[in-house]
């Protein structure tokens, strides 16, 4: 089967289990063929915990079929989708939890496309308000602090690695995730958890739901405050800070635009999306994706003087 470098170095991560799932993929995709009456066709790139493919039904409406690394992530995905009931996020057909398998509506391109880093910042925060609407379900178990986790993973890794950032990067990023960790569950939405200009993308047709013209996939569903996926939207934009002369203004009037339009604090989002872009930029070297995650620390760098 024809898996992403990240997506292996994820699914191999996982023991046993994830070394299972790649051997058996290519019996599981014949397996959900006969059962769910499609034909897949061929796989789409990008993913980072799933093998994606173009498929269609016997009908011939065009789908899509992911299949997720057997992680306990997908549950969060899954039940996203299903409470969102297609309003702001793709519309759900069919899914199988025990095989981590969602069959999902067919849509276009990725928001990335737009050639404006502000309209695409637009139609995010406009989405996400969206997105935020869906039923955030109860809290059953213990709570789990995306601020605490972020510290734990960026204090790990960074040691791990062998420490492949300045060290005032990665206390600043920690500072952050203290700070941010000051939340309960009352303070909470479902948040998407990825929301980056790849995880948005246009629908086919018009529909209710999808009144931005775009629609959340790969959500990882878990409570936190709204702005930490506003924190997530800052996270990206390498490219664009690593070319200009001023990364600082830059980014600090992409969080203004963020913010202003969500009616965020402006100061979580900066503090998110810096904690954000360290972790990624750790999570990424990690897993086998080194030329993506260096921009994400190098810009962290750049932006530390204003931290």
């Amino acid at each position: 089967m024809d898996l992403s470098p990240m997506v292996r170095s994820k699914a191999l991560s996982l023991g046993e289990r994830g070394r299972e799932w790649v051997g058996s993929l290519a019996g599981l995709v014949r397996d959900i063929e006969c059962e769910w009456a499609i034909s897949v066709g061929e796989p789409l790139a990008g993913g980072t915990a799933a093998y994606v493919a173009r498929a269609r039904t016997s009908a011939g409406e065009d789908v899509v079929l992911k299949l997720a690394v057997p992680d306990d992530d997908f549950a969060g995905q899954a039940r996203t989708l299903r409470l969102a009931r297609g309003r702001g996020y793709v519309r759900l057909i069919r899914y199988d939890p025990a095989r981590h398998a969602l069959l999902l509506e067919a849509l276009g391109d990725p928001l990335e496309r737009l050639p404006s880093a502000e309209g695409q910042l637009d139609v995010l925060s406009e989405l996400l308000q969206q997105a935020w609407s869906v039923p955030r379900p109860p809290v059953t178990g213990p709570f789990e602090n995306k601020g605490r986790g972020l510290y734990e993973l960026v204090d790990r890794l960074w040691h791990e690695l062998g420490r492949p950032c300045p060290e005032p990067v990665v206390a600043q990023a920690l500072a952050y995730a203290e700070k941010r960790a000051l939340f309960g569950p009352e303070d909470c939405v479902l948040v998407h958890g990825d929301p980056h200009p790849g995880n948005a993308l246009r629908v086919r047709a018009e529909r209710p739901g999808a009144e931005t013209g775009y629609v959340f996939v790969d959500p990882e569903g878990f409570l936190a405050p709204a702005s930490y996926d506003l924190g997530v939207v800052l996270r990206e934009w390498c490219t664009e800070l690593l070319a200009t002369e001023d990364p600082v203004r830059l980014a600090r009037g992409y969080c203004a635009r963020l913010a202003g339009a969500a009616g965020e604090d402006e100061t979580a989002v900066w503090e998110w999306g810096y904690l954000e872009r360290v972790s990624t930029g750790l999570y990424c070297i990690a897993h086998g994706a080194p030329e993506v995650g260096r921009p994400f620390l190098e810009t962290a760098a750049l932006l530390l003087r204003e931290c």
